[in-house]
């Protein structure tokens, strides 16, 4: 167990019976009142908490997170297939619990996945990844200032520069899925 005055950022802690990554802390002193104030991540739902808590007699158990790289290898009919490199065990996350994930999955990519004993809470993707754009309108000649809609092999449309065209490959952003560069 641990008391407030001890959190420190990306820790992984109980919190109202959820785990919570903590993100942010601040300790704060205001009208002689002292408090921590602490930004956190649910594992399981992704949810972000704002919070303050106040006295150091507040004590959080401390959660340990392994993490293991896996490959993720093809998509089942309500889940998504990853394999472990090093026992070639399989596991299968149910497809709801990656929504936003699944537009960056490419067969044969590494990821990590965080676990919390047996249970799967999510997935880490690269910061960038390489998809190839399957859909787009044609390139216009001599414009490169603006920007055309494109469709990634993933499913993912994104904004990308007019020069480039169908079966072009980008790099692009998993913090929001932005075009970051052509590959």
């Amino acid at each position: 167990m641990i008391n407030v005055n001890d959190l420190k950022n990306g820790m992984v802690i109980e919190y109202d019976g959820q785990l919570c990554e903590i993100l942010e802390f601040m300790h704060v002193l205001q009208n002689k009142v002292a408090y921590v104030r602490v930004k956190m991540r649910n594992l399981r739902t992704g949810a972000r908490i704002e919070t303050a808590l106040k006295g150091s007699d507040t004590k959080f158990k401390l959660c340990f997170i392994e993490r293991r790289e896996m490959q993720y290898i093809y998509p089942t009919q309500d889940s998504y297939a990853f394999m472990d490199n090093e026992t070639y065990e399989q596991i299968e996350i149910p497809m709801q619990n990656l929504s936003w994930e699944k537009n960056f999955l490419t067969e044969g990519m590494n990821c990590d996945l965080l676990f919390y004993g047996q249970e799967v809470l999510t997935i880490e993707l690269p910061d960038k990844v390489t998809l190839d754009i399957t859909e787009c309108d044609p390139a216009i000649k001599g414009d490169n200032t603006s920007r055309k809609k494109a469709v990634t092999s993933t499913g993912l449309v994104i904004t990308v520069p007019v020069f480039l065209s169908v079966g072009d490959k980008v790099i692009v952003s998993t913090a929001d899925g932005s075009y970051v560069s052509r590959a």
